[in-house]
């Protein structure tokens, strides 16, 4: 059996605490996974039971959410962050990361987290989760996966304005992009000889230069340049055809060139259940596709189907690896 899934806790004024209680409720033995963070801010109906070795949650899952507890100096107070726990919220990644490294845990999942509340805080030195981890892991560049049932997706530029992206987006990234995306494949999907469809950048990939000239000076010729011995790579391709159904057959992964390029067709396709994967480090890496919905917290209707689902790839993610 492989070993449980560690669940950071992210910021406990979110929605991370009661969709945790409701995917324990919802997966208990059949994905185990253990909440690192403090058992105080769980929902009270929820049984929890606190633990000092992440194996005991093999064994405790069934009948109760195992917590490996870490004491914040706050309570939970849902909607209203508090920079007081600040250094709790980053201990737990921290201890995730930890463990996932020591083969104690298959996996780190990790629940949203509010990046203010970490500034104010604990001077938190990071645009975010996916930055802060690779950070810890020693990488110096990891990829963003969106995936779900329906399409996996990733950009290859991602949180800069839209004038940025032609100026940034270079051949030396698109390369390290399909690169790590191809080793993402086989080795944490276990898709032996991955095919990657390239979107291009212009409308209809420039359409032979009539709608920019980046497809056919340097897109198109470093597509060519890719070994096709370990993946397949095609493109590129217009991005407003490459994502209905019948296009989708024929790729196992997506490479866009900028955010909304990327996460507008995944979001259209399965907006509940799409997961953030981060791809590229020495360890797997889930999350939900949202953040910490504080306008919502505390009110017991926060949706649980993307940290399910989340919790369900690593777990997939962890038997292929």
């Amino acid at each position: 059996m492989i070993a449980p899934i560690a669940l950071s806790c992210g910021d406990p004024a979110g929605i991370g605490p009661e969709i945790a209680a409701k995917a324990w409720a919802e997966l208990r033995d059949t994905c185990p996974f253990f909440y690192i963070g403090d058992a105080a801010h769980i929902p009270q109906e929820t049984p929890v039971h606190q633990i000092s070795d992440p194996a005991e949650s093999l064994r405790i899952s069934a009948s109760a959410m195992p917590v490996l507890q870490l004491n914040f100096p706050e309570p939970n107070r849902p909607g209203t962050p508090s920079a007081a726990n600040a250094p709790g919220v980053i201990n737990a990644i921290e201890r995730g990361v930890s463990l996932v490294q020591s083969g104690a845990a298959s996996a780190l999942c990790t629940a949203p987290i509010h990046k203010k509340a970490l500034i104010d805080g604990a001077g938190f030195a990071y645009p975010g989760h996916t930055e802060f981890l690779a950070a810890l892991a020693g990488r110096k560049r990891v990829v963003m996966m969106l995936a779900s049932d329906e399409l996996r997706v990733v950009p290859t530029t991602i949180h800069i304005p839209l004038s940025r992206v032609p100026s940034e987006l270079t051949p030396a990234l698109l390369r390290d992009t399909i690169e790590i995306t191809a080793e993402g494949l086989r080795k944490q999907f276990g898709i032996a000889h991955p095919r990657i469809a390239i979107a291009g950048l212009n409308p209809h990939a420039g359409e032979g230069g009539k709608m920019g000239l980046e497809e056919l000076d340097w897109i198109g010729p470093l597509i060519s340049s890719l070994p096709s011995e370990d993946y397949t790579v095609s493109g590129p391709n217009p991005a407003d055809t490459m994502f209905h159904a019948a296009a989708r057959a024929h790729y196992d992964a997506a490479i866009a060139m900028y955010h909304d390029q990327a996460l507008i067709p995944i979001k259209t396709l399965d907006f509940d259940r799409g997961v953030n994967v981060t791809l590229g480090l020495p360890f797997i890496r889930t999350s939900p596709d949202h953040g910490t919905a504080l306008d919502i917290a505390g009110q017991g209707i926060a949706n649980p189907s993307s940290l399910i689902e989340a919790l369900k790839l690593a777990h997939r993610m962890a038997k292929n690896s």
